[in-house]
């Protein structure tokens, strides 16, 4: 029987493209929601789920959660993590049920965690299974004589530079492969090495001559991408078909829009992010998702570049309520109008 694809979107999508890098506990459902409306990226991802977790009952119910999506947040793609191919193959079996347009498969993940899974980095060192891993994310996503596109994020090594490990990959003819520019052991505690990404592109050429180049796997590059103008200048410089930004979009869910706001609208979009996280999150005993301290590493972000806005910080990082957050964050408005009006 011969497997088609289903809605791979992937080649459809205008060059370059950007899109939004799954991150824990920050790329939830509030985080892209506030993203539709100020400023959609061309792809959104969910942040990274346990595969483990998603094939046990306990576990189901509780990363379900993480796995909520809205219409307007299309193109989604899911990631998974596990380093056990049978788990991999629930998970993506589930998520292919739940009417996401891809999965990706995290091999790049550094937490000890993960790794202490076979997920993640580990993945970089035990390459057998990780093409099992992806075989079974493929098998999983298939309904009827139909599958979703499975594509995978990683690093460029684990210790140093793994051109074997980039190749193999390669040799997957994936519908897409998203570098992060740095080692494993590296973390993010150095440059991002995009001065290797024409290597990769020409990497992929050399492995893929045989197939027509629009069907040829995409690169997206990801490290350290501060704006769009930077997202466009490197693809212009290092020739990859898109850009995966993370630490770049925090506190600025008008990212991909290419523009900037002023204190004011970030701190009225910074209560709106912070009411829907409450709301989606934050209920009582069973309805408790998420801890409300969650969102300050999200005030940290929207609150910078002005003066005052230390002060502010501070006083945000000892609330615990939503209402104790709007309270502070009206009264601020209300005294700064002047200031506001005055400087900006």
């Amino acid at each position: 029987m011969k497997i088609k694809r289903l809605q791979n979107f992937w080649p459809t999508l205008p060059k370059p493209f950007f899109v939004i890098a799954p991150m824990a506990n920050v790329t939830d459902f509030a985080f892209r929601t506030m993203f539709a409306k100020y400023g959609k990226p061309d792809v959104m991802w969910t942040e990274f789920v346990s595969a483990d977790g998603l094939c046990s009952p306990a576990g189901k119910k509780k990363l379900l959660r993480d796995l909520e999506f809205a219409p307007k947040e299309r193109p989604i793609v899911a990631q998974l993590f596990t380093g056990h191919p049978d788990k991999m193959f629930g998970a993506a079996k589930l998520v292919a049920k739940l009417g996401f347009d891809g999965i990706d498969i995290n091999m790049g993940c550094p937490d000890r965690s993960v790794e202490k899974q076979g997920g993640g980095s580990a993945m970089i060192k035990d390459p057998e299974n990780a093409l099992k891993v992806l075989q079974a994310a493929r098998e999983g996503s298939i309904i009827g004589n139909k599958m979703i596109p499975v594509s995978i994020k990683t690093r460029i090594g684990y210790n140093s530079v793994d051109w074997r490990w980039l190749r193999l990959l390669l040799e997957q003819n994936l519908p897409v492969l998203t570098v992060h520019l740095r080692t494993r052991k590296e973390m993010s505690d150095v440059p991002a090495h995009w001065e290797l990404m024409p290597e990769i592109v020409k990497l992929r050429d050399e492995v893929q001559k045989d197939i027509a180049l629009e069907q040829r796997t995409l690169i997206i590059g990801n490290g350290d991408v501060e704006s769009m103008d930077d997202a466009r200048e490197k693809v212009k410089k290092y020739g990859c078909d898109g850009v995966m930004i993370g630490r770049g979009i925090f506190g600025k869910p008008w990212f991909f829009a290419g523009v900037e706001k002023m204190p004011i609208e970030r701190l009225k979009i910074m209560l709106e992010h912070a009411k829907l996280f409450n709301k989606l999150y934050c209920g009582i005993g069973k309805n408790r998702h998420k801890n409300f301290a969650v969102m300050k590493k999200h005030f940290k972000a929207y609150i910078s570049g002005w003066e005052g806005a230390k002060e502010l910080r501070v006083q945000l990082m000892e609330v615990d309520t939503y209402k104790e957050v709007e309270k502070i964050v009206k009264g601020y408005l209300k005294s700064h109008l002047a200031f506001f009006d005055k400087v900006f």
